[in-house]
């Protein structure tokens, strides 16, 4: 989520290859300098592919060939676009084979941040490597199972909420996700970004037994179905 007062990234951490190869792995990265720029990833789809890319960027930002990298590009923009860039460069070679063998290649980046000298920005990568921007009307971006926590998402955020009360939506969409789909599971990885703090004072890993969590899942439960049940029935006839 892209909003006035800053930024909110999170990400489960379960990849499944089938109901019977379930594992966790961390779908988001962070390269931050402070007071230099903040930049996090997020990621969904091949694990291998996505993997692949960010150790491509990785390895160009320990370079010293004089090219353009993470931490001497000048703005976010440019961020995206070596981030789609690697996305396609990794597609184009290990795709082809990842067919042959009936593996879905699909993968698609979150990226947002900020860069000393310009406003925090926030993109979608899409896995053709092309990208878009988050808007004041379309603040926010979701990848991987969106649809069962989107609802919420679009009920309660705009661009002038409070990064705390974005939060706690977050974690309700989350929540909302992972009830009505086994792909979607703790942990979730949450960082909370203040505009222009050029810093992440806020970075942390929601485990199952983590006590907010906990009253998030209980209480949202216990709503819904209280309003749910003083909602009159129809009285059709």
């Amino acid at each position: 989520m892209s909003l006035d007062a800053g930024m909110i990234f999170a990400s489960d951490s379960r990849t499944n290859a089938g109901v019977d190869q379930i594992a966790r792995f961390s779908k988001m990265r962070v390269f931050a300098r402070d007071g230099h720029r903040v930049i996090v990833t997020l990621s969904s789809g091949n694990l291998s592919i996505t993997q692949n890319a960010l150790s491509l960027l990785e390895q160009r930002a320990r370079a010293s060939d004089g090219g353009q990298h993470l931490w001497n590009v000048s703005s976010m923009f440019d961020v995206a676009r070596l981030i789609g860039d690697a996305l396609r460069e990794v597609k184009t070679r290990d795709g082809p084979y990842l067919q042959q063998n009936n593996i879905d290649p699909h993968a698609n980046f979150i990226v947002g941040g900020q860069v000393r000298g310009e406003p925090h920005r926030l993109f979608e990568v899409y896995s053709e490597g092309n990208f878009i921007e988050a808007t004041p009307d379309t603040c926010y971006f979701q990848i991987g199972e969106s649809k069962y926590g989107k609802p919420v998402i679009d009920r309660v955020v705009k661009r002038s909420t409070g990064l705390l009360e974005a939060t706690k939506c977050t974690i309700v969409s989350f929540d909302s996700t992972m009830r009505s789909n086994i792909s979607v599971g703790l942990p979730i990885d949450l960082v909370m970004y203040e505009s222009d703090a050029l810093r992440i004072k806020m970075q942390r890993r929601i485990e199952e037994s983590d006590p907010y969590f906990q009253m998030i899942h209980t209480q949202w439960g216990e709503g819904l179905r209280r309003v749910f049940a003083q909602l009159p029935n129809p009285e059709w006839e």
